[in-house]
């Protein structure tokens, strides 16, 4: 890993540190504290038990885990999730069952999201009477076509 240690409390005794489970991997695998039931639409906080210490200029984004959302219908309710630096709580995770007909079992221990750290740009804020021009300009939803 580069730069400064993530650095980590745990909260409870029984949380898991986050792990990638590869040296190349972006995300942080973020582990469910404590069993959880969804029912279908339903969504929870789910506790992780943990509380993390992001260096100056840097955020948490919380991510689905791509193999919930394909095999369960997991999703994130507030996808990305977002972990400004001075945050010192515990970090919980907004989940969501969009199956319609089937519940969902969290195990405490289950890996239930990614936490990808990320640089922060934070640009002074100008009022422009006009921006300048692009290829774009405003087209906005589904402009860029299929």
């Amino acid at each position: 890993m580069s730069g400064a240690p993530l650095r980590v409390q745990r909260l409870d005794p029984a949380a898991k540190l986050p792990v990638r489970a590869h040296d190349d991997d972006a995300g942080y695998d973020l582990h469910a504290l404590e069993a959880a039931s969804l029912a279908p639409g339903e969504r929870a906080a789910i506790r992780t038990g943990i509380a993390i210490e992001l260096a100056p200029g840097h955020a948490g984004l919380v991510l689905p885990r791509s193999g919930l959302a394909a095999r369960h219908g997991i999703a994130i309710v507030n996808a990305p999730g977002l972990i400004d630096a001075g945050y010192r709580g515990e970090v919980k995770v907004l989940l969501l069952n969009t199956d319609r007909a089937g519940t969902f079992e969290v195990a405490a221990g289950d890996r239930i999201a990614q936490l990808v750290i990320v640089a922060v740009a934070a640009p002074d804020v100008v009022e422009a009477d006009d921006l300048s021009a692009s290829a774009r300009g405003a087209a906005g939803f589904g402009s860029s076509g299929v």
